[in-house]
């Protein structure tokens, strides 16, 4: 995310958000899958992948995801552990709590939605 400060995951904490642990090469979802949470990497790193092609690698405090939750969309990309990885689910009361408590949170989603928007425009 573009803020260079470290996410306060004791937000994330308080609202009682779950965790959830990864091993390396085990999927988190799949393109085309419903979404509606999005998550945030505690720990490890997760690749974002389309058409066997890794978009992005997503490192720790980084977030994956949110386009499902923010459209109530279909999963435009997969998400594998890329190593064993723990990562933050975030749904949306989880989203809108976190807002409220940060609200630069929401500016740092949509931030890196416009990095990835403008990354895609160049590829095009």
């Amino acid at each position: 995310m573009s803020d260079d400060r470290p996410f306060d995951f004791s937000i994330l904490d308080r609202i009682g958000a779950p965790y959830r642990h990864f091993e390396a090469g085990e999927k988190i979802f799949l393109e085309e899958d419903p979404g509606d949470t999005m998550y945030m990497v505690r720990s490890g790193r997760v690749d974002i992948i389309t058409y066997g092609i890794v978009l992005e690698n997503v490192q720790t405090g980084g977030i994956f995801g949110e386009m499902a939750l923010i459209d109530d969309g279909p999963r435009s990309a997969a998400a594998m552990a890329a190593e064993p990885t723990e990562v933050v689910a975030i749904d949306k009361p989880a989203f809108l709590a976190v807002v409220r408590d940060d609200p630069q949170f929401a500016l740092r989603v949509m931030s890196l939605l416009a990095t990835r928007l403008r990354r895609a425009n160049k590829q095009m």
